[in-house]
């Protein structure tokens, strides 16, 4: 593409009113917080401002989105190396015992949800209350669940991110599913 091409559609001074929003929701469904949406949304525009590298061979948008993604797994990098205190969420134990099978039968049978998945994705409402439930995970599963299941990282990647066995991200993931099933069947699910 053309250096007019690129320059023309890579203009800093409208990027917060053109992206603010757009990448502030994407980030809001992956991190706890607003405060700290908001600032790995400026992280963003600073580190697009410091490259300078946009080649115009993506949307602009695309591009601040793929930094953005960066910027988010770098805060689950440092969320992961900061939890050593103690009482932290290490010591993350869940009971399955509401879904559990004792002798091959249900204590209670997980609910089976029938929706129309493009209709839910489109619901304001209901990312809310996924918002919600994933703010109320612990911060390990809360990480390990952006990270693999919403930003697709390599499980591999993952593991060595958040300094943990491959074991224990799928016992991590299995924790965080059953949280978010659990509090999706309370506040959005419920018959």
């Amino acid at each position: 593409m053309n250096d007019g091409v690129a320059s023309i559609r890579c203009d800093p001074a409208t990027w917060v009113d053109a992206h603010g929003a757009a990448l502030l929701a994407y980030t809001l469904m992956r991190v706890r917080d607003r405060q700290t949406a908001e600032d790995l949304v400026q992280e963003t525009f600073l580190a697009a401002l410091q490259a300078a590298n946009f080649r115009g061979d993506a949307m602009e948008r695309t591009w601040l989105t793929g930094i953005l993604r960066n910027k988010i797994c770098d805060h689950f990098r440092r969320l992961a190396r900061e939890r050593t205190q103690p009482g932290g969420d290490d010591v993350d134990v869940v009971v399955d015992g509401g879904f559990a099978k004792v002798m091959e039968h249900w204590i209670k049978e997980p609910g089976r949800w029938v929706v129309d998945d493009e209709a839910l994705i489109a619901n304001r409402e209901f990312w809310e209350i996924f918002h919600e439930c994933l703010r109320g995970l612990p911060s390990r599963q809360a990480a390990a669940f952006v990270l693999r299941m919403m930003e697709d990282v390599a499980a591999e990647k993952v593991c060595q991110d958040l300094n943990i066995s491959d074991t224990n991200l799928w016992v991590i993931l299995h924790r965080a599913r059953f949280r978010l099933r659990t509090c999706l069947e309370q506040h959005w699910f419920t018959p």
